[in-house]
């Protein structure tokens, strides 16, 4: 793909006296075809000026007079050198002179986008205005009174000629020198050129060995091919195609003996190159913007699949995490059994060896206020256990831990009305599953109990299974006073609760009601999983 940043910047070959050669014979080459359609040789300069470095344009100017000055030594004049002198001379240097401010006004030679050919093509149609100006004054100059209708058929020649060799040839000098075409590229080129170029100018031809008006028609038909080169091809097609057309029509004009059409073919050159032009760079404009947008996409293709990649390890990291803090509850709620409990029922065991001792000291006081601490101690304990890991979960199941377990108990003895309204196997959840579930559900109960002051607690928890997919859909909600507007300073109830939702892939949802707290959680289980800790 061409880009202007990434252009070799090629230079004409060897020294400035080996240009000036160059360009002398390719002026001299041109100089034939000069003919009512267009006027190459103008377009070669505009192009030379145009693409070569400013050092060099004394040696462009220079081998341009000699070259004209050879062909008026081969064809002499009416008027002689003075007659050269004024029509040779001032054209070349006006142009010069255009093409310097142009330059100097940040003119580039690229057709990479319309906005560059538009800018290029107003510079060309600035610097023939300038140049045909420059022709009339001389005209006058030169004839004491020309006629109006030699001056207006001198002055449109001139203009449209000198635009449209502008329009054949710097889109050529600019392909070779600034954006050439890889051979990928120049091998569809000739393929095209062979499958619809040719057969289009035999058709040409044929149409324009008859009578009028076939011959307009077959001029206006030969605008097909070069749309479907500027299509295909782009600016670089559009040239091409307009070019070798170009040449075809005039060949068949001269071997029909139609003559040549004068302004309206000009005119229809000129408007049909400037169109193909725009197009073409439009289009090579839209596939360059259409391979960007290919090449972002598969950017952000693997930019997600690696943001999906690491989200997996985040989930994965996060569920060990979680299994880890729940198999370390788990130990340290069965070291607090065994030891502490046991401790608790020792202690109170050899109390009651001693309660008789105490009595006949008289300390009866003294073992009933041992037992009520001793009460105190073991209800705490069994609720620090229940904390740590609900042995009710493992006991009598999820539906049974959450309708009637410590979840009912604790919100009983606060005054709050429990509601629940469960469905579903949970044999479907995986144990992590089923453990988060219960948790959520125990932390929005001490919430709606210790900051709330809710009197109504509500809980529906569905489970079901949707694509090899086990879901547990959980809404909770309270008539509490609801979430402050700032959230406490070390609060983690709620931030551990999206946590724990996070780490299983779920989505946590607080939605907002006028009174207390309604959340929507939704969590994702295997169901292989689920069946492998179901057996």
């Amino acid at each position: 793909m061409y880009h202007r940043r990434m252009r070799p910047k090629y230079s004409l070959p060897g020294s400035d006296l080996l240009l000036g050669t160059g360009y002398f014979l390719l002026w001299l080459l041109l100089w034939p075809t000069e003919q009512p359609y267009w006027m190459l040789p103008y377009g070669l300069r505009f192009g030379a000026l145009l693409l070569a470095p400013m050092r060099m344009w004394p040696w462009l100017l220079g081998a341009e007079f000699a070259a004209s000055g050879l062909i008026a030594s081969f064809h002499p004049l009416p008027l002689g050198w003075r007659y050269f002198l004024l029509g040779a001379l001032p054209e070349p240097i006006v142009s010069a002179i255009c093409l310097w401010l142009m330059r100097r006004a940040k003119l580039h030679a690229s057709l990479r986008d319309p906005e560059d050919v538009a800018r290029l093509l107003l510079s060309a149609a600035f610097t023939v205005a300038a140049t045909t100006a420059t022709d009339a004054v001389m005209l006058a100059l030169i004839h004491a009174a020309p006629g109006a209708d030699m001056m207006m058929q001198a002055l449109g020649q001139d203009l449209l000629g000198n635009y449209v060799g502008v329009l054949l040839v710097v889109p050529l000098l600019v392909m070779l020198l600034r954006a050439r075409l890889d051979k990928r590229g120049l091998g569809r080129l000739l393929m095209d050129g062979l499958l619809v170029l040719l057969p289009s100018l035999a058709i040409l031809l044929v149409l324009s060995s008859h009578e009028a008006p076939q011959p307009q028609f077959a001029r206006v038909l030969s605008l097909a091919p070069v749309l479907f080169f500027a299509f295909r091809h782009g600016w670089r097609g559009a040239s091409l195609s307009m070019l070798i057309s170009s040449l075809g029509m005039t060949l068949v004009d001269h071997l029909s003996g139609h003559g040549a059409p004068g302004a309206a073919g000009e005119l229809f050159l000129a408007v049909a190159g400037t169109g193909a032009l725009m197009l073409g760079s439009a289009t090579d404009a839209l596939r360059r913007s259409s391979e960007r947008v290919a090449e972002q996409n598969v950017y952000l293709a693997a930019v997600n699949r690696r943001l999906d990649h690491l989200a997996r390890q985040l989930r994965d990291a996060a569920r060990g995490n979680l299994r880890t803090e729940e198999n370390q509850r788990r130990h340290m709620a069965a070291e607090l059994h065994d030891e502490l409990g046991q401790n608790l029922t020792a202690i109170q065991t050899h109390l009651k060896l001693a309660q008789s001792r105490l009595a006949q000291a008289g300390m009866d006081d003294i073992g009933v206020s041992i037992n009520a601490i001793m009460g105190h101690m073991r209800r705490a304990l069994h609720r620090l256990l229940d904390d740590l890991r609900p042995a009710v979960l493992d006991e009598f199941g999820l539906l049974r831990a959450l309708d009637e377990g410590p979840i009912r108990d604790l919100l009983t003895a606060a005054g709050v009305a429990y509601r629940t309204e469960l469905r579903g196997d949970p044999r479907l959840l995986d144990d992590d599953t089923r453990t988060v579930v219960y948790r959520l559900v125990q932390e929005s109960a001490t919430n709606a109990v210790k900051h709330a002051h809710a009197d109504t607690f509500q809980l529906r928890l569905r489970i079901g299974e949707r694509q090899g997919v086990a879901l547990a859909l959980l809404d909770i909600r309270d008539n509490g006073i609801g979430l402050p507007a700032r959230m406490p300073r070390g609060g983690r109830g709620m931030q551990g609760m999206r946590d724990r939702v996070t780490s299983l892939g779920g989505l946590f949802r607080v939605r907002p009601e006028a009174q207390g707290v309604h959340l929507r959680i939704l969590l994702r289980s295997n169901t292989q999983t689920g069946d492998a800790a179901r057996t």
